[in-house]
């Protein structure tokens, strides 16, 4: 019997009629692997991913294929957002195989749980230079029951290989004893001297094909010149943005980035958006705007925020996931456009407009046209008779217009669950946004889902999380426990959002977090935290995950949070344990900055001047919200127009008929300031000074 029809994972759903005996991740399918003495084949995608879609059809859902799978293995399916902590074990275990992962991931199982193969896609016939499904099954299914030694042997290598990999990365030193940052300007120098070779000066970004953001990266070169005015690092942010607003990987219609490009120029993209790509570029791209000012970002910042508003808000205040790259079966139907149809559509403005978005008869893409932008709209707009003003005017009507008629179509399929995790990364992004726009819309936004995160996604005994939420018939189902991911993010979104509103309840929320997170995660003998609490107990090994993905490292993320709490709370055993970490890590981060760019975020945190700000009096608000409209890296805000002896930076400072900002380094303060031009100025001298 297939069992998935009980789960809410979209992606479990959607295997839900396959002929397979599916199970999810539940005792009982481990319970009947040990009696029966059968492998175990754990098959973990994800709803939007293109190639499982296709092994699913080849091979899940053909029923001599199921009978096979049914009679000689006990088959598990993962949704690898749901459940990371099983995906990145897994996955681990196939790179240490054979050097590369990717999804549909297919890993065999001894009964309890340790690894033995694993493989990506598999074709119904031998192909690729692979073998076919079947032929896989039989003989890993041979290779069981005859060599049954053989596959012990090998998932002991294996799970060990997995149990000790971070050790590669993670230096066990002393602790400081003088609380000095480990980390120095130099460190940050070498960081950006090996980052620098891999610049993809032609087309933006990092490396070659397939094509990401690398987000994390570029946030990093705007904070390196920030605190070096190196400008090379600067100029390669800026024109990374600019060529991805300029390519396919943004939707020139409707907003919002898609997860990759196939090509090295941005041009052809793997359709599906996902909540936290879009999360992470939209609080690039309000940085960027606070350092530039300039009109293209906050044109992106709009249009990312209105799709993320329309497509993937729930009602009640949760984010969605992701749109899958396939529509009617074809990827990137809904994108993209024929000719005919864009001709047919436009009238008069077809002519100018297939031009601007560089669209031919034949189609820029297998017979297809995917919408782009000129290198440069005031030399297209000069080319064409227009001056930039009417150009601008001219697009806003050619996107709605292309928007009308594309709602038209069948819609890409919705990934509707709400994970923790991604939800507070875009939390943090609407409230990045609204620092820098002040549009009241994005802050509301913030403020709502962090409710609903706080409301929906806490545990029934009010200590711990859920990852992820599913809207049910009955009102809502949340469930697995949170990761230090969703954690990690929590806590960022929660210092974000006090950003904006300077409301001490999410401050508070923040302390009580930190008070679970710290003896549930952490790990006395490496300084570092661990993915799973120390109250889950269904894996076959406990870990670390220290490199960054598509999303932030949680243990990076920790780091950054630990320093804003030691501020905040006027804790200094916070810093310390954020200097552990850093001096532990930091040999790894120098060597491979690319896979541990939040990590090179936090050295950078470390090195560099920090600042405590503390603004108090009738005029704080209004002074806070000047200051962050600018971009001002490594400086902690607190706000209150009464003194409060509940946070200890703001104890005993101002008073009720004076206005005050208060700058000030590991609490000791300068002469207070009463205007908020001279604080920006003076912050900013200090940086420089250094």
């Amino acid at each position: 019997m297939n069992r998935l029809r009980f789960e809410t994972s979209p992606y479990l759903l959607q295997h839900a009629h396959n002929p397979v005996h599916w199970y999810s991740w539940k005792p009982e399918a481990f319970e009947r692997a040990a009696m029966e003495n059968k492998p175990i084949l754990v098959s973990i995608g994800y709803s939007t991913c293109h190639w499982c879609h296709v092994m699913e059809r080849e091979s899940f859902e053909d029923p001599e294929v199921a009978a096979y799978m049914n009679t000689h293995f006990i088959n598990i399916k993962v949704d690898r957002e749901e459940r990371p902590d099983i995906d990145h074990i897994y996955m681990q275990a196939c790179q240490a195989i054979s050097g590369g992962g990717g999804w549909p991931l297919n890993c065999f199982l001894t009964p309890d749980g340790r690894p033995f193969y694993a493989g990506t896609y598999y074709p119904p016939k031998p192909a690729f230079n692979r073998p076919s499904w079947v032929q896989l099954l039989k003989h890993l299914h041979e290779l069981f029951v005859h060599e049954r030694e053989k596959i012990d042997t090998q998932a002991s290598r294996l799970t060990d290989i997995i149990q000790h990999s971070e050790q590669a990365f993670v230096q066990t030193l002393p602790v400081l004893e003088t609380g000095d940052s480990p980390c120095q300007p130099e460190t940050i120098h070498a960081i950006y001297r090996t980052l620098a070779p891999g610049f993809d000066t032609t087309y933006g970004g990092f490396g070659g094909a397939p094509k990401f953001p690398g987000t994390m990266t570029l946030q990093l070169l705007l904070e390196y010149h920030f605190h070096t005015g190196n400008q090379n690092a600067l100029e390669h942010a800026l024109f990374s943005v600019d060529c991805m607003l300029k390519g396919g990987i943004y939707d020139q219609v409707g907003g919002g980035f898609c997860r990759y490009t196939v090509d090295q120029a941005w041009v052809i993209p793997h359709f599906e958006k996902m909540l936290y790509d879009n999360a992470l570029l939209v609080t690039l791209l309000s940085d960027l705007y606070k350092h530039t000012q300039q009109n293209s970002y906050k044109k992106a910042i709009v249009q990312t925020l209105d799709f993320v508003q329309r497509e993937l808000f729930s009602p009640e205040g949760g984010f969605y996931s992701a749109l899958d790259a396939d529509s009617e079966g074809e990827e990137g139907k809904f994108y993209t456009w024929t000719w005919e149809a864009l001709q047919a559509t436009l009238g008069d403005d077809a002519s100018w407009y297939s031009q601007y978005a560089q669209a031919v008869p034949e189609g820029n893409w297998e017979n297809t046209n995917i919408l782009q932008r000129p290198s440069s709209d005031a030399a297209f707009a000069a080319s064409h008779g227009f001056s930039e003003e009417e150009l601008d005017v001219r697009l806003q009507a050619v996107r709605q217009t292309l928007s009308k008629e594309r709602q038209k179509r069948i819609r890409p399929g919705l990934d509707n669950k709400i994970l923790l995790d991604w939800n507070a990364l875009m939390c943090a992004a609407f409230a990045r946004a609204y620092a820098a726009l002040e549009d009241p819309i994005y802050r509301d936004i913030a403020e709502r889902n962090i409710s609903f995160l706080l409301n929906r996604l806490k545990k029934p005994d009010g200590k711990g999380f859920f990852h992820t939420y599913a809207t049910t018939s009955d009102g809502g189902r949340a469930h697995i426990d949170a990761f230090l991911d969703d954690y990690a993010n929590l806590l960022h979104a929660l210092f974000e959002v006090y950003a904006i509103t300077f409301n001490p309840f999410y401050l508070r929320h923040a302390a009580n977090i930190l008070d679970y997170v710290l003896p549930s995660f952490y790990d006395t003998q490496s300084g570092l935290f661990f993915f799973t609490s120390e109250l889950q107990q269904d894996l076959v090994v406990r870990k670390k995950e220290l490199m960054d993905s598509a999303t932030p490292s949680g243990n990076a993320m920790m780091l950054h949070n630990l320093l804003r709490a030691s501020v905040f709370f006027g804790k200094p055993e916070y810093k310390a344990l954020a200097l552990r970490m850093a001096q532990n890590m930091q040999e790894a981060v120098q060597k491979y900055p690319s896979s541990f760019s939040q990590w090179a975020s936090g050295l950078t945190a470390l090195a560099y001047p920090a600042f405590e700000v503390a603004i108090t009096g009738a005029e704080a608000g209004e002074w806070a919200h000047f200051l962050n409209r600018h971009y001002l890296p490594n400086h902690t805000l607190l706000v209150a127009e009464q003194p409060t002896l509940e946070f200890p930076l703001l104890a005993g400072r101002g008073n009720k008929n004076q206005s005050f900002i208060y700058i000030c380094t590991d609490f000791t303060c300068q002469t207070p300031l009463t205007n908020p031009e001279h604080a920006l100025e003076v912050l900013r001298q200090l940086h420089i000074n250094d």
